[in-house]
Formats: structure tokens, sequence, C-alpha cells
């Protein structure tokens, strides 16, 4: 009976959130870590436009991860508020995780992130991550470590691989530690806050930033126009949503040859979409152009910019 005070009152709570530049493995880490896929992923750079938290439970803590879109040198109104979005959150969670891939070399984005970082270390803690190791070998893991120490005063560093789920109970450990004595902060079982149209929109992206020109995944947004059961039917949910694009001839990319590309983006959407729904689904997705929105700050503002 005398236990349970001791136990409430050494259980841990508190965000984590990733940091790198695009496409350092932010957020295969997260849904990793999570065990359920609500982060995509794509080897495009800039894939994540949301900060999504993900919810880890533990017996001894509730650790709440936070992805973040890469850090990088905006060219648009909507890298601009990326960026936004990366400060604002690191600026707010309890500790961070600065992300670099284990087969490529530390550079100037690195670096720049990291003298950012630096600016908040005092009262925030940074953490080394050593992302993607599966694909190299342990020599390199070792240099990359030593290259990564020489970057800024880290609080650990630690080397993980999403893929081969190594040294993720590390990780996870690491950050629990940094996080303040309290109770749980998310009922139990669940993963994400994300509400189920915003995830929907987002597995509909990731397909269709599978190939597609390297050019192009800069230029797709998506809105979900309408989701609901079927009338009559509990078993289906109906889903429109509009892939919004801006300029004809991107259009046509996303659309190809008699409409093959888009029908194979559907099929590939509507696999995850049911996973995640654990519904079958009537998938409708038409592709519209909305000329310039990257730009536009009105029409940032209405796809959720």
């Amino acid at each position: 009976m005398t236990s349970a005070p001791e136990e409430t009152e050494q259980h841990r709570s508190g965000f984590a959130c990733f940091v790198g530049r695009p496409n350092a493995g932010k957020s295969t880490l997260t849904n990793a870590l999570v065990g359920s896929k609500i982060a995509i992923t794509s080897s495009k750079p800039q894939t994540t436009r949301h900060a999504i938290r993900g919810i880890v439970h533990r017996p001894d803590a509730q650790l709440v991860i936070v992805d973040t879109p890469g850090l990088h040198r905006p060219r648009t109104l909507l890298g601009q508020r990326l960026n936004d979005v990366v400060t604002n959150t690191w600026s707010e969670v309890d500790v961070v995780g600065l992300c670099v891939p284990a087969d490529e070399k530390i550079g100037p984005g690195d670096r720049f992130i990291a003298t950012e970082l630096g600016k908040i270390a005092s009262k925030t803690p940074v953490i080394g991550v050593v992302t993607k190791t599966d694909l190299v070998d342990q020599q390199r893991v070792a240099e990359q470590l030593l290259a990564l120490q020489e970057v800024m005063a880290f609080a650990d560093l630690v080397p993980v691989s999403a893929q081969a789920q190594y040294q993720l109970d590390v990780l996870a450990d690491l950050l629990v530690a940094r996080m303040p004595v309290g109770p749980p902060l998310y009922p139990d079982g669940e993963l994400t806050e994300e509400p189920e149209t915003k995830l929907v929109g987002e597995l509909v992206r990731e397909a269709a930033l599978e190939g597609v020109r390297d050019e192009l995944p800069h230029s797709i947004a998506v809105t979900v126009e309408e989701m609901h059961p079927r009338e009559g039917r509990d078993d289906l949910v109906d889903i429109y949503v509009n892939l919004h694009v801006e300029r004809q001839s991107q259009k046509a990319i996303v659309l190809g040859p008699k409409g093959a590309r888009l029908r194979e983006v559907g099929s590939n959407a509507r696999r995850q979409i049911q996973a995640l729904l654990g519904s079958k689904v009537y998938l409708d997705i038409h592709v519209k152009v909305s000329k310039e929105w990257q730009r536009d700050p009105k029409q940032l503002r209405r796809l959720g910019f």
C-alpha cells in the first residue's frame, strides 16, 4: 500500500524533439521509438512539414517525441515557416536530439544547427545522435562520433539505427533521464495526438512523393476535404482528398500517362490508410493546381501552414 506514491513520484514525463538537416533520419527514428508509423518518411528532403508528436509509453515514464521538419536555408515563405516550426519547438521541449547520419560527412548545415542549439544548451540539454549506423561499419561510426563531438558540447552522444533497432532503448533511457518527474500526459495506449485527417493527408502525400521528379516534392500539398463513414455501413470510410501542385506541368507529372501514376498513388495510400484506420477505405484524389502556393500567405494558411 505504501509503494504507490513512491512509484508515482519516480514516474517521469516530458517532451523531446529531434532536429537536424533534411533527410537525417528523424522521422524514421521517431516511428521506431513510438513503435508505430505516425510520421511519414521519404528519401526526399523536407518531407516533414509539421511538428508531429509521438508518444512512448513505459512503466517508468511517458516520453513525447516531437518530430520536426529539417532545418534548411529557406527559398520560399513555406521554407521560412518550416524553420520557424523547428526553432519554436526546440525552445519548448525538455531535451533535444541533434541527428546526424553516419553515412554522410558533417557539413556546414549540421554546424549551423549546432550553433543555434548552443544558444539554448544552458537550459535545455542537447544529445548528439548518430543515425543510420546500419549503413556503415563500426570504424565509420566511431569516426562520426568523434567528429560530432567537435561540433558542440553535448550532454551525451549515442549511435543508433532505427532500421536495425540498434540502441533505441539506450537513446530512450537518455531522453527519459532528462524528463521532469510527473504523471503521464496522455492516456495509456495513445500513440499520437494528431487528428486522423492530418495523418491521412500525410499518408497520401507520402505516396505521391514516391517516384516523382526531384523538383516536385516541395510543390505537393494535400488537403482532406471530406472523411466520414459511408451511410448505412460501418466497415467503409469515404475520403475525398485534393492534391495541390503549383503548375499545370506538375499536374501532368502526378497524373502520369492516362492517370496511371495517380492510380498507383491512390492504391499505395489506401493500403496505409486502411492499416491506420482499421477499416476499408474509398479514396478519391483530385489533383488541383494552386498557383505558387508556397509563396502565397493566403494559400499557405488555407493549406494549414
